[in-house]
C-alpha cells in the first residue's frame, strides 16, 4: 500500500484540489479555496518526493495557515466597498408619488416617482379617507405586489 501512495500519490492530490475547487465554486466563502491550496502543498511535496506522511502535515500546516491568516483579511477586502445604494422593496420604501386611482383602505392605483405603477391601500395607522387622484403619497411599505401609502401632509401656500 505504500508503494501505492508514494507512486500514485499525486493522483489523489489532483483529485483532492479538484474536489475543493468545485466546492469552493459552489460556497465562495474561500474556505475550500485554501484548503485546496493546502493540497497543492501536499502535491507539490510529493513532486519532491517526500514521503506520505510529510506530504499530509505539509497539506495540513499550509491549509491551516492559510485559513486562519489569509482569508479574514480577503474576506473582510471582498466586502468592503459594497454598493450602497438600496435595491427591490428597500428602494421604495420612502419614495414619493401621486395617486392614479382613488385610494382607500381597500385598494387603489398610485405612479411612483421612478415610474412604476403600483397598487395600492392606505396604512392602517393613516385615518380612513379617500385618497383622490392627483395627491401626493409616500410608501410606507410593501405587502406583496401592493403599496402601502401614506397621504402627503398638504401644504397651504
Amino acid at each position: 500500500m505504500e508503494t501505492f501512495i508514494s507512486d500514485y500519490g499525486w493522483i489523489i492530490w489532483l483529485a483532492l484540489i479538484l474536489v475543493f475547487v468545485t466546492v469552493e465554486m459552489v460556497t465562495l466563502e474561500l474556505t475550500f479555496f485554501m484548503i485546496a491550496l493546502g493540497s497543492l502543498g501536499g502535491l507539490l511535496s510529493g513532486l519532491l518526493n517526500a514521503p506520505w506522511w510529510l506530504q499530509l502535515i505539509i497539506a495540513v500546516g499550509v491549509s491551516l495557515l492559510l485559513l486562519l491568516a489569509i482569508r479574514p483579511p480577503l474576506l473582510r477586502a471582498l466586502k468592503r466597498g459594497g454598493d450602497p445604494s438600496k435595491t427591490n422593496v428597500d428602494a421604495l420604501l420612502g419614495l414619493g408619488g401621486r395617486v392614479v386611482l382613488s385610494i382607500t383602505e381597500t385598494g387603489g392605483q398610485v405612479q411612483l416617482d421612478n415610474g412604476e405603477t403600483w397598487t395600492a391601500r392606505l396604512s392602517p395607522a393613516t385615518p380612513s379617507r379617500t385618497v383622490e387622484p392627483g395627491e401626493t403619497i409616500t410608501v410606507a411599505e410593501i405587502d406583496g405586489a401592493t403599496a402601502i401609502v401614506v397621504p402627503t401632509e398638504r401644504t397651504s401656500s
